[in-house]
This record gives C-alpha cells, structure tokens and sequence, in this order.
C-alpha cells in the first residue's frame, strides 16, 4: 500500500486570497464563492477531528490551501517544541497544503506561553538562532517555511543588523522562504523611523513567495502616532502603494488579504483582494 497521501492540493496561484476564518465557514462551503485561495491558522486545527478540520477538510477540495502558524516560536532561546513540530507535521500530511508560514519572532520561554508574536533583537547571535531553528523545522516538516516579517512597538539597543538585511540573511543560511508582510514594513517604519521603500529593495526577489497585506490603527497620544497592527480595517493608501512597489520589485506572487478582528462581510474582503488582483494585472501588463 502506497504511504502517499490520497489527497495532492493545487499550488497557490499569484493571485489574492483572504483568510478563513469562522463568520465565512457556511457561505464558503455552500456557495463556492469565487476566491483563488485561503489561508489559515495552523493552530485552530491542531484538533484529531471536530467541525473546525470537517471544515478544512471540505474547502481545501475546491481551493487550494496556506497554512499560517503563529505558535512555533522559532526565536525562542529554547529547543524547539517537539509537540508542536508534531501536530503541524501531522496536519500538513492531512490537508497537504501548499504553503506553510511562521513568523520571525518568539512567544514562548520555558513554560511561559505569551499570546504575542515578540521581536528579536537583530544581532549575529540571534540570527544563528533562528537559521538553526529554521533549519530544524523544515527538516522535520518535509516541507519548506516562510518566515514572515512582524510588526514591532519596540527596538532593542544592542541590535547590529537592520532588519531587512536580518531577513535577507535568513532565507540566504536556512533556505526558507519569506512571506512578505507590506503592512508590518509600513508600520514598523513609521514606528521605528526607517525608510520602507529601502527595507522593500533589499529582500531577496526570488525569496518571497507569498505577501500579506492588512490594515492598522493609528494611537494617538504624546509624540507621533503609534501604528498598531489590527488586521480589523481595510488596507491603507500608504500600504497600497508600498504593496506596488514590492510588486515592481518581487513581481506578481500570492497576496493575501488578512482580517482578523471586526471581521466583515465575505464581499468587502472580496473587494479588497480584488484591489490586489488588479495592481497584479496592471504589474504583469507593464512587464509584458
């Protein structure tokens, strides 16, 4: 008997996807609503069975699959966590996604579980870290990471190596790939006073495999504004024409739209996907 999984998922397509999320589920499976692909959170469906994996299970033969995990931790200062390895190693042998995402940062020490995606402190020493942790992952995994860009509140002194290079460096030692996220380069930018348009320049083109996009809350309060990545609005104009300018620079590859809080109508997230598609299309016609 044939150890190879029954199920074989079509790649993401580069176009714009939206993530699946609970308030679209019965739209989803009873209308086939036109969306080229979706994204999940790998965590929601660690569970053996249940309606959450009924659900994926159902979707996932009508549209092809990402897998986005929040939870691996892989800037840890610890070893990686065996259990979590396993049930994401089980679950990408069940749905057989397409892409499987992690985000460059840590959450976890010891038995302390915090529910943040926490930055690292940009230096030689951390960045060895995390390659040898990369590395760990995909050898266990079968299956190659993306490892996403995070949105920060803060910076730490000692950091040697601008975050762009940081990221350029990751994927070049641990051969992972980058999911790009064009809002959290935004946010952090006007957060830490860089410039966006350098940080976009300088990631490896042939790395990126996936972008996000995603809207924001601007803080008021003493100083300049605070960005906040809220996934509950739409995308900004800022971030629009810094999404074009990573197009110019890594060409057309699967967009996602995320909308994680206030979660509207299946239809507005639609619209907002379409945006993408469309500065995807006008991308692919100059380069015709």
């Amino acid at each position: 008997m044939s150890n190879q999984p029954a199920f074989q998922a079509r790649p993401v397509p580069a176009q714009a996807g939206i993530g699946l999320r609970p308030p679209h589920f019965r739209r989803v499976l009873e209308e086939h609503p036109r969306v080229p692909w979706f994204e999940v959170h790998s965590e929601n469906f660690f569970c053996a069975g249940g309606e959450m994996l009924r659900v994926l299970e159902a979707v996932r033969h009508n549209y092809p699959i990402s897998l986005h995990g929040v939870g691996l931790s892989l800037g840890s200062g610890d070893r990686l966590h065996t259990e979590h390895l396993l049930k994401l190693k089980r679950l990408i042998e069940r749905v057989q996604p397409a892409l499987v995402s992690e985000h460059l940062c840590w959450g976890a020490i010891g038995p302390c579980h915090l529910n943040d995606l926490l930055p690292l402190p940009y230096t030689e020493e951390a960045l060895s870290l995390m390659v040898e942790h990369v590395y760990q992952a995909q050898e266990y995994l079968g299956h190659e990471l993306l490892i996403e860009n995070v949105s920060s509140y803060l910076s730490f002194t000692h950091s040697t190596i601008p975050e762009w290079e940081f990221m350029a460096a990751l994927t070049e030692r641990s051969g992972c790939g980058l999911l790009l996220d064009v809002n959290n380069i935004y946010v952090n930018s006007v957060n830490h006073g860089f410039d966006a348009h350098t940080y976009i320049r300088a990631i490896p083109a042939v790395a990126v495999r996936e972008i996000h996009l995603a809207g924001f809350t601007a803080k008021e309060g003493l100083g300049a504004p605070l960005l906040i990545d809220t996934h509950s609005r739409p995308v900004s104009d800022d971030v629009w024409s810094l999404y074009r300018e990573a197009l110019a620079h890594v060409g057309p590859v699967p967009t996602l739209i995320e909308w994680d809080q206030d979660i509207p109508e299946l239809e507005v997230l639609q619209a907002e996907a379409a945006k993408a598609e469309g500065m995807m299309n006008a991308r692919r016609a100059l380069a015709a």
